[in-house]
């Protein structure tokens, strides 16, 4: 059993909602290009796929998709967009789930590897990519770099967004490499606000370029952004690539 914790359906229902901004024409743009590029003519594999945020407008793109997703209330939010014919979805956990074919790009964005919270579960799921790719493709992450930089001595937590109706902070276990999002949402006028949290385990670039060593993957690039900006010291996150070998 995989040690992602699963969405619920309150969660799935009102993610779309939430992300709406994320979701927009104008902010995917970067990233359904980069994506689409990489696939080429052949199929993509979306890993984590939930409610098709990324696949169902890289579908349109003419792009063949297929999705693995672990909770199938997230993936029923999909299939009211979208029919299975047009966009299969796998219901399984992205470390071990294995669907027929073969594809040229495999991608998990969004920071989703962290829901896999241990070490030798992010190891299999750069396995199941290459499993999953032809010779010559490839496997793409979208993940932030660990903020551990923010934390004053002696604390724990970094915030990440102070809104008016959102208020968001990262606590860190730095011996387990676990950080656990804390959010605080005001859904009406009440005053009154909702509290989440989840479970994530972090990892550096350098972690995921051995991982992907062990898979048999190799780095192609490293950007810090779908538009390409170059990887740099003070980049919040990453856009990784590794390619499986044609020999």
């Amino acid at each position: 059993m995989t040690s992602s914790e699963l969405w619920t359906r309150e969660t799935a229902d009102r993610y779309d909602a939430e992300e709406a901004e994320m979701s927009s024409a104008a902010f995917l743009g970067p990233t359904l290009d980069f994506l689409a590029e990489l696939a080429g003519v052949g199929r993509a594999l979306e890993f984590a796929i939930g409610t098709g945020r990324v696949g169902v407008p890289l579908r349109e793109r003419g792009v063949p998709v297929v999705g693995v997703e672990l909770s199938e209330h997230m993936a029923a939010v999909l299939r009211r967009k979208v029919d299975e014919d047009t966009l299969p979805v796998v219901i399984g956990d992205m470390a071990t789930t294995v669907v027929p074919g073969e594809f040229t790009l495999v991608y998990l964005v969004y920071n989703t590897i962290t829901n896999l919270l241990t070490q030798d579960e992010q190891v299999e799921c750069f396995r199941n990519a290459a499993r999953h790719l032809a010779p010559g493709g490839r496997f793409v992450i979208e993940l932030g770099v660990p903020p551990l930089r923010f934390l004053p001595p002696g604390q724990v937590a970094v915030p990440f967004d102070v809104s008016e109706r959102h208020i968001g902070f990262d606590t860190f276990d730095l011996v387990e490499q676990v950080l656990v999002s804390n959010h605080l949402t005001r859904d009406g006028d009440d005053g009154r606000y909702r509290r989440g949290n989840s479970r994530h385990r972090y990892a550096w670039p350098s972690e995921l370029d051995l991982m992907a060593r062990i898979a048999g993957l190799e780095l192609e690039r490293r950007v810090a952004d779908w538009d390409g900006t170059p990887f740099a010291q003070d980049s919040a996150k990453h856009i990784s690539v590794w390619r499986k070998p044609t020999t």
